[in-house]
């Protein structure tokens, strides 16, 4: 998978994703938002939004920035948000392995059925946690693979059919957050199937330029690196 194919895909996607993929996620979607009970103004980003299908479940007393990579799918994001009436939500086309946004700009930041459908999912996590806050949350909804060994194998025979309809099924947990200045509070087997997880991460970084600083490499670099995994 490269940018260009996975903008293509899903902008082919974006009239009809709601009927293929709303109702059947949905739960994960409500499950999602049940972790918490937000502060008032709290600062969410989801990344990989789509066309919104998770934004009437955010808190109307908190501000929500969604990103995506197609217009297409944004498209029909503010079309849901200019329908439903969601003042606290902005939207921008932006590619999530390089955000436009400042370090600790979010307390909490979201990616629902994202990580396994992005070309570097190690890029993606690095501005996630760049752009959200020291001990701010790193939610990932996702399918990942499971202990089955006979399962991850088959997972792992279909990916590269599966990467042709924009996404991947031979990801872990623990390959997705090996390395990064995590710890993870909740990981979760929801509907549908059981076969998809909700992770609920706390962000240990005290600063990427602090632990730029700490392992002696530029500050100036300092989003360009992978930090060592926090102990739990």
């Amino acid at each position: 998978m490269n940018r260009e194919s996975i903008e293509r895909i899903y902008s082919a996607y974006a009239r009809v994703y709601d009927r293929l993929f709303g109702r059947i996620f949905q739960s994960g979607r409500e499950a999602a938002m049940a972790r918490w009970s937000p502060n008032p103004c709290e600062r969410f980003l989801e990344v990989g939004v789509g066309t919104g299908l998770l934004l009437p479940l955010y808190p109307r007393h908190c501000e929500v920035t969604g990103i995506d990579l197609s217009e297409k799918m944004l498209e029909e994001a503010r079309k849901r948000a200019e329908a439903l009436a969601l003042g606290h939500v902005s939207l921008r086309r932006m590619d999530a392995s390089k955000m436009d946004f400042e370090d600790d700009s979010f307390d909490v930041v979201v990616a629902a059925y994202v990580i396994t459908a992005v070309p570097d999912h190690r890029a993606v996590m690095r501005e996630m946690i760049r752009v959200c806050r020291p001990d701010g949350r790193i939610v990932l909804l996702n399918h990942f693979t499971n202990g089955n060994r006979l399962l991850a194998a088959c997972e792992k025979a279909i990916s590269p059919l599966c990467s042709r309809l924009g996404f991947r099924t031979d990801l872990s947990v623990d390959e997705v957050l090996d390395g990064w200045p995590v710890a993870i509070q909740c990981d979760a087997r929801i509907r549908p199937f059981g076969m998809w997880h909700l992770v609920e991460c706390r962000n240990r970084k005290k600063s990427m330029q602090a632990c730029a600083a700490r392992i002696g490499i530029p500050p100036s670099a300092a989003t360009a690196y992978s930090i060592p995994r926090a102990r739990q």
